[in-house]
């Protein structure tokens, strides 16, 4: 029974929870809580199945009715699956962290060579440390995280935004070096990887970057008002380029109209969703861990010689 109700818990977040979360907008108003119940979620579904490897084969074992030597067996099979499970997901976030890291280098030293921030007059009165500027009329704005970082902008944004608009860009992208988002996402696509294609699921990947994005988007909001930064989304969004292909082009616009929409009203966060979020993020970790502890607590105080 405790494998049945594990391994329908894990289809269940598996498969079903998250195009249902993903769909759901109120979210929006606690991303960063969100994300933490998008982590709560997959972490528990990795418990689960950890949980119906390990318990279904000795339910198994008592449903047949056999003997010692056929539990030993179960239980050494259950091991190795389970063993199994934690190597591949571990070098799955072993391979996304080292190739990300060399990426990341080449391109922080192509960047830090083609850099041309001293001709640019647009930039703001505080120019942070690790800007670069690369000349060329496509615009465009990001931020390369890890041990020296580098917030990277075009000469094409430069001249399309103002000094307000600029200032409120950097400071989003700040706020993701600040907060380490490339180590969340680089969670989630190591688990992407690594589960099976049948239960893959990119709704997981594309709803946490988006609300990564709304969470760097209030770090800036707090700093430099909403509407510089929605702004600068809007003029950003008009000036992508033609040859993008039509369903990215289609992507980043309802993702940058979302984020404009939030932006263009009162602040909408509220306590009330973000405790709920991080409630339900606790639950989700305690349900597999009660349900793989409590029937084995049963069994162990039914066995106490001192009752």
């Amino acid at each position: 029974m405790t494998a049945l109700l594990l391994g329908a818990l894990g289809l269940t977040l598996s498969l079903v929870v998250p195009g249902v979360l993903a769909a759901a907008r109120w979210p929006d108003r606690a991303p960063a809580a969100a994300v933490v119940l998008w982590q709560s979620i997959t972490l528990t579904g990795i418990l689960c199945a950890l949980g119906v490897v390990l318990a279904a084969p000795q339910e198994l074992v008592h449903a047949l009715g056999s003997g010692t030597p056929g539990n030993a067996a179960a239980l050494i099979a259950a091991l190795g699956v389970a063993a199994v499970i934690i190597i591949r997901l571990l070098a799955s976030l072993a391979g996304v962290t080292h190739r990300s890291r060399t990426r990341r280098a080449r391109h922080r030293m192509l960047v830090d060579l083609l850099d041309d921030a001293e001709r640019h007059g647009e930039l703001p009165a505080e120019v942070p440390p690790g800007l670069r500027v690369l000349d060329g009329p496509l615009p465009f704005a990001y931020c390369l995280p890890g041990r020296s970082p580098r917030v990277v902008l075009s000469g094409g944004a430069l001249r399309i935004l103002d000094r307000d608009q600029v200032a409120a860009v950097i400071a989003h992208e700040q706020a993701h070096l600040r907060h380490r988002h490339d180590l969340v996402m680089e969670s989630f696509t190591a688990f992407y990887r690594a589960v099976p294609r049948p239960l893959r699921s990119r709704a997981p990947l594309d709803a946490v970057h988006l609300l990564l994005e709304m969470v760097a988007d209030d770090a800036a909001r707090r700093r430099c008002g909403a509407e510089p930064l929605r702004t600068a989304l809007t003029v950003l969004g008009d000036a992508v380029s033609p040859d993008a292909p039509a369903e990215a082009r289609g992507d980043a616009e309802q993702e940058r109209r979302r984020r404009a929409d939030r932006l263009a009203g009162a602040d909408a966060r509220s306590r009330s969703w973000s405790a709920l979020c991080l409630t339900m993020a606790a639950g989700l970790l305690v349900v597999p861990t009660v349900i793989v502890v409590v029937p084995w607590l049963g069994k162990a105080l039914t066995a106490w010689p001192f009752q």
